[in-house]
């Protein structure tokens, strides 16, 4: 605990000790039974006399906040008194739309079969390997060089690495100047916002969509608006005239699944030259991909520099490591540069050194390959059972790709409220998402999504079957 007494005129230092003390302990941040510094130690440190701290810790003692004991030293009182918060009245208020704001997703506690999406197999995961380099960049001098915190972009080192990976498994042109570091797609559509937008701007969206980075637009005071999608993917022809950009996921639709198509990319890249749009291209799970022709990312098929390319690490790794990355064509470096800056302009050093070696010892691409034989086994379970066991309720949305797969309940089929399904089938152990938790403007579309990312092949069956029992109940 850090005191500070003001020496001008040398008036009531006991006073000063007494009242920082005394709201130290109200506010918790002394807890029953901490002990506080001998008072010859503190008038030391406080260069002020030892009669002074005496009496404020006298005047505390009295008042029931502090004991002493003979040869140990003077004690918070066990039970003296409860710890205080903030001021419970204030004058100070939120803006109104943080009162129609609440998370997403919203917890599962409990859950057997977890078919929640986005979510890997941590089990997955090379912790040996990374523990090993994770060692190696703490004892490493290179983190304490004044030139590693510099950049906001992030590391140059892991700027390259990403550069060439992306290049490699994504087709995307990028160099390291081109790539800033970011702690996820959060935080990438948060700069994004900072350097292009207004408020009152209009977005679109995909409709279903991706809720966080709707409620970050939300939050950040711009007109979301959802547009349709299709077995194409976005609709093109119903994207808002007004629209100062466009949030997508081309290479695998969140949550439906399917991807784009080329036409349609080349459309969207059309009308995006003739409206002067930016285009936000958010490719959160393309390692993943199981058949089908590979899918070339908007950034690649862009000629003017309209497409920023978003992504993250969380899907592939861990999603405790919070790191992903934004590609943003040269006329934009410097003020995502600051943009970075003035959000956080340092973090996660440790963890970007250590990425860059696990990218650059190819422990990356060896644990993507061994991982998407793990989650192409589950994906076709999934499928295969949900049209199999849940097949006269629920139509298979294709999908070649990802951690999750998503079905629309039919026509005709008993109950059509899949928020209700969901409920009951956390009800029984099943943690799943329900497609209209996803909807932005439109109408929802009703049906379930399956993750298989956090539930194993061996319990995919039990917890698909339990689920038919929970529709059927």
């Amino acid at each position: 605990m850090d005191l500070h007494v003001s020496l001008v005129g040398r008036r009531d230092l006991a006073g000063q000790i007494y009242r920082q003390l005394r709201s130290a302990i109200l506010d918790g941040r002394l807890r029953p039974g901490d002990a506080l510094p001998p008072t010859r130690e503190l008038a030391r440190r406080l260069e002020i006399s030892r009669n002074t701290v005496g009496v404020a810790y006298d005047r505390l003692a009295a008042e029931g906040f502090l004991t002493s004991r003979v040869g140990a030293g003077t004690f918070v009182l066990e039970g003296g008194s409860a710890a205080r918060g903030a001021p419970s009245a204030s004058p100070l208020r939120a803006r109104e739309v943080w009162d129609g704001l609440s998370a997403w997703p919203r917890p599962m506690p409990g859950i057997t079969w977890d078919f929640r999406a986005g979510l890997p197999d941590v089990g997955l995961f090379p912790y040996e390997a990374w523990r090993r380099i994770m060692s190696g960049v703490l004892r490493s001098s290179a983190l304490d060089e004044p030139a590693s915190m510099g950049d906001p972009a992030g590391l140059q080192g892991l700027r390259e690495a990403i550069a060439r990976h992306v290049g490699v498994s994504r087709s995307v042109r990028a160099s390291a100047g081109d790539v800033v570091v970011t702690s996820g797609t959060q935080q990438a559509m948060d700069l994004i916002v900072r350097v292009l937008l207004e408020p009152g701007d209009v977005v679109a969206v995909e409709d279903p969509g991706y809720p966080p980075v709707r409620i970050l637009l939300t939050a950040a005071g711009m007109r979301v608006l959802g547009v349709p999608v299709d077995a194409e993917g976005l609709r093109v022809d119903r994207l808002p005239d007004e629209a100062r950009a466009v949030y997508v996921t081309p290479s695998h639709q969140f949550p439906l699944g399917m991807p784009m198509s080329l036409p349609r990319r080349r459309a969207l890249l059309d009308w995006a030259r003739r409206r002067d749009v930016v285009i936000v291209e958010d490719d959160y799970d393309t390692e993943y991909r199981y058949g089908g022709r590979p899918i070339e990312p908007l950034q690649s098929l862009d000629e003017d520099g309209r497409v920023l390319y978003t992504g993250t690490f969380s899907k592939i790794m861990r999603p405790v490591l919070r790191l992903g990355f934004l590609v943003a064509p040269p006329s934009l470096h410097r003020a995502f540069r600051m943009a970075r800056y003035v959000s956080s302009w340092h973090a996660e050093l440790p963890a970007q050194a250590a990425l860059a070696r696990f990218i650059d010892e190819g422990l990356l691409v060896r644990h993507i390959r061994r991982s998407r034989r793990e989650y192409r086994a589950r994906h076709e379970r999934v499928a295969e059972l949900v049209d199999g066991l849940l097949g006269d309720r629920l139509a298979v949305v294709p999908s070649e790709a990802g951690l999750h797969l998503s079905a629309v309940l039919r026509e005709g089929a008993e109950r059509r409220d899949d928020a209700a399904i969901a409920r009951k089938a956390l009800d029984a152990g099943i943690g799943l998402f329900a497609l209209s938790e996803f909807t932005v403007t439109g109408p929802p579309v009703q049906g379930l999504v399956f993750g298989y990312g956090a539930v194993a092949l061996a319990e995919i069956e039990a917890g698909i079957g339990r689920l038919r029992r929970v529709i059927g109940a």
